[in-house]
């Protein structure tokens, strides 16, 4: 998506949710927990289901960093493949690789991990990628380059991420930087501030 370059707290405020990994967001929700702008603690009116449905589609493209043609072919690729729609497009999207650094805790935020994945820090199953959105696969193995394997930043991660336990589908070697996939994440495992069946409707019209 184009790079948002304004104050991302205001954002955050905006949906109510902490959309980009770092605790200073969870810290400025906790104290200002309303929409911004001088208005923002009045009481407004109910939003339309149109106006719902618009916002959980931004919401989920905000956190993951999606534009909305992203978003629109991985609704048409989810709503072709077998099961409920809006757990097929969850799990479209989680499997992206940028999704998958964060998780694993190898990057504080998916905006650094989709940098990092930019930037070809990262092999998949022994070749370099540099495609956040590549899709990953169960057996798949996800390793830092060794020539950046020394870089200070990683470091940094594994202490700021000290007590951070990873999901079940991922198995972690933070000494190796080493993720292989387990297991697809399942319904447990998405993303919970977005309401998917909403974002399904707003497509659907």
């Amino acid at each position: 998506m184009a790079r948002y370059t304004g104050p991302k707290a205001k954002l955050c405020r905006r949906e109510g949710v902490n959309l980009f990994g770092s605790a200073k967001y969870t810290k400025i929700l906790t104290k200002k927990n309303y929409p911004p702008g001088m208005h923002g603690k009045s009481r407004m009116k109910k939003p339309s289901e149109y106006a719902t449905q618009l916002r959980e589609k931004q919401k989920l493209s905000r956190i993951f960093g999606i534009s909305k043609k992203q978003l629109t072919n991985y609704y048409k690729k989810a709503n072709s493949m077998q099961g409920a729609t809006s757990d097929n497009l969850l799990l479209l999207i989680e499997r992206r690789l940028d999704n998958l650094l964060f998780r694993s805790g190898l990057a504080l935020t998916r905006m650094q991990a989709r940098q990092f994945a930019s930037h070809g820090l990262f092999m998949l199953n022994g070749k370099r990628v540099t495609i956040p959105s590549i899709q990953f696969k169960v057996g798949d193995k996800i390793e830092v380059r060794p020539r950046s394997k020394t870089s200070k930043v990683f470091e940094l991660i594994q202490k700021e991420n000290a007590k951070y336990r990873p999901p079940n589908w991922l198995n972690v070697d933070t000494k190796k930087l080493l993720v292989e996939v387990k297991d697809l994440p399942g319904r447990d495992n998405f993303e919970q501030a977005v309401d998917a069946q909403k974002i399904v409707e707003f497509y659907s019209k």
